[in-house]
């Protein structure tokens, strides 16, 4: 039997002193590292930067001369963010609109965005990210799942834009015979995999960014903490930077891995500079998607002194997040799309952005209105006057509202 005297000196022995501190090492290192695990989990934007773009950036003089165009929208920046922007391909990101996800971040910094149903009378956003991220990281989102329509749009932007998405309509079932859905689950025409898998977008380390299944941590994050106590389907956020440095190592930077540039057959649209009207005759713009879905009514307010339009949404402010500014475009284009739908039992809806319609363009101040084409996927989109000529852009936001054929637009 071990007598007290013995216990009493191997408790003041130098083993049991050397056994403890190195357990208060091994614990204290354990706790810092678990703390500085999750302070990065929580600021993923503090992770290394590519040491090629913060040396191009440090470089950036904002108060330069805005000489260099921006081919997505027009608009001029300075010779240190074309340096930045001309190393990379446009990112475009499926960015929701529900109310409960609002105010979104990162939007303020698209370049062009596309709004749409995605289903139910909600909106949901494509923005195209390029010129206007160049000068710094961005934090975009809440990232959400994929609609054929955004992709037909995302197409447009060159060859294999970067698609950010958090899923989207498909067939795939895993407790299901073969692993498909039953017939008339998903239409044909609504599922988003099978057109990314057909563009050839979709696969392992593709263009097409999937949060939480084909990219994550740092470029993609689950932040609860952006707005306390939302559902987890709206907490997916993206860090631009971070998109881009994962892209490069795909092999999906301003060229391909065969050295293809992805402007090889981007088409730009045509622009000009400001020419605000003397006498505005559309100064308030205001629509609506679904009768029934007043929150995702949208008024357009005409800034004459910046010569823009302030959006909102539901009949408040729509602003961003991340930098507290109003979200604004110099052109909204009203672009007709026949709805249809439900198509499917998971109550897809489906627009058509791929053939001809209607539009109308807010621009300076002033209403017109024209056409719209886009003769197959990956051809762009042209807008078109009265005349037949094709339209040309305030440089700046370019904002389109793909809305139902037969809603009704009012401004004055």
């Amino acid at each position: 039997m071990i007598s007290k005297e013995s216990i009493v000196n191997f408790l003041s022995s130098r083993v049991l002193m050397k056994v403890l501190t190195f357990s208060g090492i091994f614990l204290l290192s354990l706790g810092v590292s678990w703390a500085v695990f999750s302070f990065l989990r929580g600021n993923p934007n503090l992770s290394t930067i590519p040491s090629e773009v913060k040396n191009t950036r440090s470089k950036i003089n904002l108060d330069a001369p805005k000489v260099e165009v921006c081919p997505i929208n027009g608009a001029k920046f300075t010779k240190g963010e074309k340096d930045i922007w001309q190393g990379r391909r446009p990112i475009t990101a499926v960015i929701e609109n529900h109310v409960d996800s609002r105010p979104p971040s990162g939007l303020s910094k698209a370049d062009v965005v596309y709004e749409a149903i995605a289903e139910g009378g909600i909106t949901r956003f494509l923005s195209i990210l390029y010129c206007g991220v160049a000068a710094s990281d961005v934090r975009i989102g809440p990232v959400r799942s994929a609609r054929v329509y955004f992709i037909n749009w995302a197409s447009e932007y060159g060859n294999a834009p970067l698609f950010l998405h958090s899923g989207g309509a498909n067939n795939i079932c895993n407790n299901c015979p073969g692993g498909v859905k039953e017939p008339g689950t998903v239409a044909k025409e609504a599922d988003a995999f099978r057109l990314l898998t057909e563009m050839g977008w979709r696969y392992a380390n593709g263009n097409a960014l999937d949060a939480g299944t084909s990219i994550g941590f740092p470029a993609v994050v689950r932040d609860y903490e952006r707005i306390p106590g939302v559902a987890t389907e709206h907490t997916f956020m993206a860090f631009t930077d971070k998109l881009y440095e994962e892209a490069q190592k795909r092999g999906f930077g301003a060229k391909d891995k065969k050295g293809n540039s992805w402007e090889k057959d981007f088409v730009e649209w045509k622009f000009i500079d400001d020419q605000p009207a003397g006498s505005p005759n559309a100064s308030d713009i205001s629509f609506g998607f679904w009768q029934n879905k007043k929150d995702y009514d949208i008024e357009w307010k005409y800034d004459k002194t910046g010569n823009k339009y302030l959006r909102f949404n539901g009949g408040k402010e729509h602003i961003d997040l991340d930098n507290k500014e109003q979200l604004s475009a110099k052109n909204v284009i009203v672009m007709f799309l026949a709805e249809k739908g439900p198509v499917d039992k998971e109550g897809h809806m489906f627009y058509k952005n791929i053939g001809k319609g209607n539009i109308m363009l807010f621009q300076n101040g002033i209403a017109s209105k024209g056409s719209w084409s886009k003769e197959s996927k990956t051809a762009r989109t042209k807008f078109f006057n009265e005349k037949g000529a094709e339209i040309q852009f305030v440089r700046g936001v370019i904002w389109i509202e793909g809305l139902p054929v037969g809603n009704e637009v009012v401004y004055n």
